[in-house]
C-alpha cells in the first residue's frame, strides 16, 4: 500500500532536481540506521543493499509522505523491519525498491539488469499485491486473495516484505485521512493479521491486531489503554513479588533462566470481553511471565519448580512442545494461583523456541546456519504454503479457492494419531474424511469406513484431541458429494470437488459419444470415425466448426447439452461425404422411421449407475417401467422425465430438438426414489403403523412430511420412498391400502393431479 503524495512529474511537470536540506538529512539519517542493522551481511551483499537504496532514493526523489517526510523513509523503514528477521540482501533490496515500479515507472527489465532476476521477481510480486483492493465485491476479493497467497507460496519473502510494509503503514496511519482508516484497518485485521499468525509471526500478528483496533475503534482503544495502565499500577507490587519468588526458586535450583513479563494485548483483552460478555475486572489473565531456559528438558524442570511455589489451576496446562501448534509454535503453558488468589500464566521455552514463537517462518533466516531450509520449513509446519499450490492446480475458480483456504487461515487445531502413532494437526471440527485426505489423496478417495480408538464410526465423525484413527479403504469406493457438507479442510474440499468434476466430465464424454453416434446413425453413418491419424484432418475441421479445443471437449459439451448432437452429426456426415464415405440409405430410413418411437435403435440405456451425467427429475420421479423421455438441458447433462410429466411437455413445446430417446435397462443396479401421498385417520401411533407397512413391503423411507396443519380427523402424510420399479410401487400401495387407518394411498405425479 502506498501513502505517497505523487511527484509533480506525474502531473506532466519535470521532477524537482533537489529536496529541502532537512528532508535530505532525514533520509540519510534513516539509511544510516539501516546500515547499522545489516552487519550480518557480507561486503558484497551490503553493497547490493546500498545500491538499491541509491536507486530507490533517486526514483522517489520529490515524493513526500502525508507526514511531510521524504517518501524514501518508508522503504527504509520496511527494510529495517526485514532486518529484524535477518532477511537476505535480495529481500532487503526488494523492500527498498518495492514501490519503485508502481509509483516511479521503473520497469521489471531495468531491475533485472541492475539487481538480478530474483530481486526483480520479488518487486514484481509485491507490486501486484499493492494493486489488490480487498473492499471490492466478493469475487474480486477472492481473486485478489488467491493472487496474494500464490505469490506467498512461491516465495515466502514476498509476504514477509508485504507484512513489513503493512506494519509500517499501520504505524503511520495517523498521518492518513481518517476516511481511509476503517477500510485499511479492517483489511489488516481480516486478512494480513491471520496470515501473520498462520506463518507464526506472532510479534507482527499482535501489533497488527492492536494497530487495527486503535484505528477501527479509537474510543474503546483509548478507554482500554487507560484501564490497563491503571491495573498495571495497581498490580505492580504483586507482579514484583511473583517475579522475586520465581527468581529466588530458580537461583536456589541453580538454573540459568531468563525471566520476562508478558502482558495480554489490548485487542485480545477487548475480544475476550466482547465474546464472553465480561467486564474488564473479570479478565484475570492480563499479566504473565515467560521463562527462557537452555534446553527442552529444562522446560519441564522449570515447570516442576514453579508448581512447588504456586498451585496450578486444573485444566490450564498445555504441552505445545510435545505437540507443536500448526504454525510451528512450541512452549509449555501453565496457569498458577499467585499471591492474593490472582491467576498468573507462565510460558516455558528454549531460545530456539522463542525465536520461532516470535518470528515463525522468518526464523529460517535467523536460524538457518543451524538447519537446512527444508528441515526448518518442515519443522515450522509451513507445508501449508505448498498445499496452496496443490489446491490451486485443482481449483481454477477464485471464489472456490478462497472457500478452500479461509478455514485454514484461522486454525484452532485438534491433534490426532495414525495407527503408527504419527501425530497430525487438523482444524477443530475436522472429520475422518479430512484426516484421510491429510494422509494421502488416494486414502481419501477410496475411504469406505473408519475406526476411532478401535470403535467403528461413520466417516462424518468429528475428531477429538488424542483420537487414534484407522481409515479402511476399498478400490471400488469413491468420494461422495455429501462429504462436501461436513469436511473442514481446504485440502479435502478441493480433492473431493476435483474428483467429482473429473468423474462428471468422464461420464459426460461417454454420454456425448452415445448421443453423437445415435444422431450419426440417423444420417446413415453406422459409427463415429476413429480418433487416429487417418481422420485427424476431419476432426480438426469439425472442431473448427464447433469451436472446441479437442475431441473430448466436443463430446463433453454434447453430453452436457451445450451442443446439439443432430447439428454436429449433420456437419460430420457432410465432412465424411467429402472423403467419399456415402451414407447407408437403409440405416438412415430405419433410424428416421423409428425416431418418433420412445424406444428407438441406439437409444440411451439407463440402469441407475449413472452419476453426474444423468439426473432423474424430482418433478415426476421416474421409475423403471414408466414410459420416459430424455431432455438434454444446457450444461446440465441429461434429465429423465416420465412421458406424461407436465414439465417435460412444456420443455418439449419450447425445445423439441433437445429431446432424445431413452430406455430402461433389463438389469438395474439400484432402487429409485418416488413420492407417495397417504391419507390416514388421525390417531395415536398411526405414523408408526404406516412406517411398519412400508417396511414390510420391502421399501426404504427416504423422507417424510407430516405438514403443519392443526390436528384434524384426517391427515395427509407425504413420503419419499425407494423402490425397485413401478411394479414394486404398486405392491407397496396395495399393502398400504390394506393397513387399518389408511384411507387412501397414491403415487404423487406431475400431471396436474394425483393418479392411483
Amino acid at each position: 500500500m502506498s501513502t505517497a503524495t505523487p511527484p509533480s512529474s506525474k502531473a506532466g511537470h519535470s521532477r524537482p532536481k533537489a529536496v529541502a536540506p532537512a528532508a535530505a538529512n532525514a533520509a540519510a539519517a534513516s539509511f544510516a540506521v539501516l546500515e547499522a542493522q545489516i552487519g550480518y551481511l557480507n561486503d558484497a551483499d551490503t553493497e547490493m543493499v546500498r545500491k538499491a537504496y541509491k536507486f530507490a532514493d533517486e526514483a522517489h526523489l520529490g515524493q513526500m509522505r502525508k507526514s511531510g517526510e521524504p517518501y524514501i523513509t518508508h522503504p527504509i523503514a520496511v527494510a529495517g523491519l526485514c532486518t529484524e528477521w535477518k532477511l537476505d540482501a535480495q529481500a532487503l533490496a526488494a523492500a527498498l525498491l518495492h514501490d519503485s515500479m508502481e509509483d516511479c515507472g521503473v520497469t521489471k527489465i531495468e531491475l533485472i539488469e541492475r539487481f538480478g532476476s530474483p530481486v526483480a521477481e520479488l518487486v514484481d510480486g509485491l507490486t501486484k499485491l499493492d494493486k489488490l483492493e480487498f473492499n471490492t465485491r466478493e469475487e474480486n476479493q477472492a481473486e485478489s486473495f488467491r493472487k496474494m497467497l500464490l505469490a506467498m507460496a512461491r516465495d515466502v519473502r514476498v509476504i514477509l516484505i508485504k507484512l513489513a510494509d503493512r506494519t509500517h503503514n499501520m504505524r503511520t496511519m495517523s498521518d492518513m485521512p481518517r476516511s481511509k482508516w476503517g477500510r485499511i484497518a479492517s483489511e489488516t485485521l481480516e486478512i494480513y493479521a491471520p496470515i501473520a499468525h498462520r506463518l507464526g509471526l506472532n510479534q507482527i500478528y499482535r501489533e497488527l491486531q492492536d494497530l487495527s483496533f486503535k484505528h477501527l475503534l479509537p474510543w474503546r482503544y483509548a478507554v482500554l489503554t487507560k484501564a490497563v495502565s491503571r491495573a498495571r499500577n495497581r498490580r505492580r507490587d504483586l507482579i514484583q513479588k511473583v517475579q522475586a519468588d520465581v527468581e529466588s526458586v530458580f537461583a536456589q535450583a541453580k538454573m540459568d533462566v531468563r525471566i520476562s513479563g508478558r502482558e495480554k494485548t489490548l485487542y485480545s483483552i477487548y475480544k475476550k470481553m466482547d465474546e464472553k460478555h465480561l467486564s474488564f475486572a473479570q479478565v484475570t489473565d492480563i499479566y504473565g511471565f515467560r521463562v527462557i531456559v537452555p534446553s527442552v528438558i529444562d522446560c519441564y524442570t522449570a515447570l516442576g519448580w514453579l508448581h512447588q511455589i504456586y498451585k496450578p489451576v486444573p485444566g490450564k496446562f498445555k504441552d505445545h512442545i510435545a505437540i507443536a501448534k500448526v504454525n510451528g509454535y512450541q512452549s509449555l503453558h501453565t496457569t498458577l494461583v499467585g499471591p492474593s488468589g490472582v491467576n498468573v500464566e507462565f510460558q516455558m521455552r528454549t531460545e530456539a523456541m522463542h525465536l520461532v514463537a516470535e518470528s515463525g517462518v522468518a526464523a529460517h533466516w535467523l536460524y538457518k546456519e543451524h538447519e537446512s531450509a527444508s528441515a526448518q520449513s518442515e519443522r515450522l509446519g509451513t507445508q501449508w504454503l505448498q498445499s496452496l499450490l496443490d489446491i490451486q492446480t485443482e481449483t481454477r475458480d477464485a471464489a472456490e479457492f478462497w472457500d478452500h483456504v479461509k478455514v485454514d487461515l484461522f486454525p484452532d487445531a485438534v491433534y490426532v494419531f495414525t495407527p503408527k502413532s504419527q501425530i497430525m494437526a487438523l482444524p477443530r471440527g475436522a472429520t475422518v474424511v479430512d484426516f484421510a485426505y491429510a494422509i494421502h489423496s488416494r486414502v481419501g478417495d477410496h475411504a469406505m469406513a473408519a475406526r476411532i480408538n478401535g470403535d467403528q464410526v461413520p466417516l462424518r465423525t468429528e475428531l477429538k484431541n488424542g483420537d487414534v484413527i484407522e481409515v479402511i479403504t476399498a478400490p471400488v469406493s469413491a468420494p461422495n458429494p455429501a462429504w462436501l457438507g461436513f469436511v473442514r479442510t481446504g485440502r479435502a474440499r478441493s480433492k473431493i470437488r476435483h474428483h467429482l468434476k473429473t468423474m462428471a466430465q468422464t461420464e459426460s464424454v461417454e454420454l456425448g459419444e452415445k448421443l453423437l453416434t445415435q444422431s450419426l446413425r440417423a444420417e446413415g453413418i453406422d459409427k463415429l470415425p476413429a480418433d487416429d491419424d487417418t481422420h485427424q484432418a476431419l476432426w480438426e475441421k469439425l472442431l473448427r466448426f464447433t469451436g472446441n479445443r479437442n475431441r473430448q471437449d466436443l463430446l463433453m459439451d454434447i453430453g452436457l447439452g451445450k451442443r446439439i448432437a443432430t447439428i454436429v452429426a449433420k456437419r460430420l456426415a457432410a465432412l465424411l461425404s467429402e472423403l467419399g464415405q456415402k451414407p447407408d440409405a437403409l440405416l438412415m430410413t430405419r433410424e428416421r422411421f423409428t425416431a418418433h418411437e420412445s424406444i428407438s435403435q441406439g437409444a440411451i440405456t439407463l440402469d441407475g449407475s449413472e452419476n453426474a451425467s444423468v439426473v432423474y427429475s424430482r418433478c415426476c420421479r421416474p421409475l423403471p417401467g414408466d414410459d420416459i423421455v430424455g431432455y438434454l438441458g444446457r450444461g446440465e447433462g441429461l434429465a429423465v422425465h416420465t412421458r406424461d410429466c407436465a414439465t417435460a411437455r412444456k420443455l418439449e413445446y419450447k425445445d423439441k430438438e433437445r429431446f432424445i430417446g431413452v430406455e430402461w435397462s433389463d438389469e438395474l443396479t439400484r432402487n429409485f426414489e418416488t413420492a407417495i401421498n397417504v391419507t390416514v385417520v388421525n390417531g395415536k401411533g398411526v405414523l408408526a403403523r404406516v412406517a411398519g407397512a412400508l417396511a414390510s413391503a420391502e421399501t426404504d423411507i427416504v423422507h417424510v412430511d407430516m405438514g403443519q396443519e392443526s390436528p384434524q380427523d384426517t391427515a395427509e402424510l407425504k413420503f419419499v420412498v425407494a423402490v425397485r420399479d413401478s411394479a414394486h410401487l404398486e405392491q407397496v400401495l396395495r399393502h398400504l391400502k390394506r393397513t387399518p387407518a389408511v384411507i387412501q394411498a397414491e403415487r404423487q405425479t406431475n400431471k396436474g393431479n394425483a393418479a392411483a
